[in-house]
């Protein structure tokens, strides 16, 4: 019997019609960095970075300061053929286009020293692998309501962060912390240096979630919509829980997954809601 890692597997497929909307809209001209000059300009100043596509044989003096700053801001560099770059713009690119990012990323461990300098128990969530910005909405506007203070995504294999998640967010996305890592198991590292004790969600655990301790500084991992939670990171984590259900339906849609956990935390939390 396969085992299965989540209590919920997140986006709803059935009745999708074709690929969705987000993975094969071009990005609008207002939204990149066309060229060399500009891109590391937007590098020194901090501007936010979604991505960059960079020609796979560019070179020259700028491109490895701008390898060298993107590694230092934790952006991802996908690098591509010139027919990508050709189809993203008809502007002269120079082997460089990047998407202009609608969230300012932050350091883990300055978000996490600031949490606790402010007297605060961390909550966090882990977003592992998820694909639907609309779910990264709704769980960024969750998150803010409960009272967690941070968000950590992969650098690769999720959502991109873009107009339509901010609006999915009702704005959520722009007043929680979001730490972009490229290694979710070096964050947990992280985590646990800093006292913070990780969980993920287990079918078959007997642990329920309103059984858990989530007084306590925790980070949540909420899993990928069609594989949750990855091995990985389940071996990593130090509590695997449940969340108990009436029948014997599949799972919980993953936004909605989280509304409950990050309740069930402002609950323990708080004395009169």
């Amino acid at each position: 019997m396969e085992r299965k890692f989540n209590a919920f597997k997140g986006e709803r497929k059935e009745g999708q019609r074709g690929p969705k909307k987000y993975a094969t809209q071009r990005p609008k001209q207002s939204t990149m960095i066309i060229g060399r000059q500009p891109l590391l300009e937007a590098l020194n100043t901090g501007k936010p970075i979604e991505r960059i596509f960079m020609l796979r044989t560019a070179t020259g003096d700028i491109i490895p300061q701008i390898r060298e700053l993107a590694q230092t801001q934790n952006i991802p560099i996908n690098y591509v053929p010139v027919e990508k770059l050709n189809g993203l713009t008809q502007a002269n690119h120079q082997g460089v286009v990047a998407i202009a990012g609608n969230v300012t990323y932050l350091d883990l461990q300055d978000v996490i020293s600031h949490v606790t300098e402010k007297g605060e128990t961390p909550l966090f969530l882990i977003l592992d692998g998820i694909t639907d910005v609309r779910n990264i909405g709704a769980i960024a506007r969750s998150a803010v309501c409960c009272g967690a203070q941070a968000i950590i995504i992969p650098d690769k294999g999720i959502a991109a962060l873009n107009e339509e998640a901010v609006k999915s967010s009702a704005g959520a996305l722009e007043r929680i912390a979001v730490c972009r890592v490229n290694s979710l198991n070096k964050a947990i590292d992280t985590l646990h240096l800093n006292g913070i004790k990780v969980m993920a969600s287990e079918m078959e655990t007997e642990i329920k979630l309103y059984d858990c301790d989530l007084k306590e500084p925790v980070a949540v991992i909420m899993g990928s919509e069609d594989k949750g939670v990855y091995p990985a990171l389940i071996k990593a984590s130090d509590v695997l829980f449940r969340i108990p259900m009436a029948g014997n339906f599949e799972s919980f849609n993953v936004s909605v997954a989280a509304g409950i956990i990050l309740y069930e935390a402002l609950k323990q939390r708080t004395v009169n809601i």
